[in-house]
């Protein structure tokens, strides 16, 4: 046989030159084991017969099955329940919320109208009363005031500050 031949297209094969057919007819060479091969052949020999071994397999492929699709299941509106208890629920709120806000004014205008004074003595007391209370709590700030006049004294003179 002409290995020489052989040689040159495993050489074209290993640079990836070759075409389909000389890829054959190398696959059918080495199908065939031979008793005289070079050196140089028997390397390529057990790959080019694991490509036949390969190629001889059945592969067996599994069926494609679809995924099982749930029906839709669509709600009546009376199942959202929760959600019309909820809105309810606010508006109720709200309106209790705006009645006791009403309720609070006519009590402060009623409160008011009760307060107001007819008679001009006691009207005079009234505010006598009201200036005493203003002038007890100025008193007690002016006295707190005396206290920070007499520190700011004592820290002019100690800084050497003479008026």
């Amino acid at each position: 046989m002409d290995y020489k031949w052989i040689s040159d297209l495993l050489d074209k094969y290993w640079e990836g030159e070759t075409t389909l057919e000389e890829e054959a007819t190398l696959r059918d060479f080495f199908s065939v084991p031979h008793a005289d091969l070079p050196e140089a052949l028997q390397e390529a020999a057990p790959l080019f017969q694991y490509f036949k071994v390969e190629a001889a397999k059945e592969w067996e492929v599994p069926p494609v099955t679809l995924p099982v699709t749930t029906p839709v299941v669509k709600l009546s509106p009376l199942r959202h329940w929760m959600k019309y208890a909820a809105v309810a629920l606010v508006a109720v709120g709200i309106g209790y919320a705006l009645k006791q806000q009403q309720v609070r004014k006519q009590d402060a205008a009623i409160a008011l109208r009760q307060q107001e004074m007819n008679d001009p003595q006691k009207a005079l007391d009234e505010t006598k009363k009201a200036l005493q209370l203003l002038a007890r709590n100025l008193n007690k700030g002016t006295a707190k005031m005396q206290k920070l006049a007499y520190f700011n004294e004592a820290t002019s003179l100690v800084e050497g500050k003479n008026d």
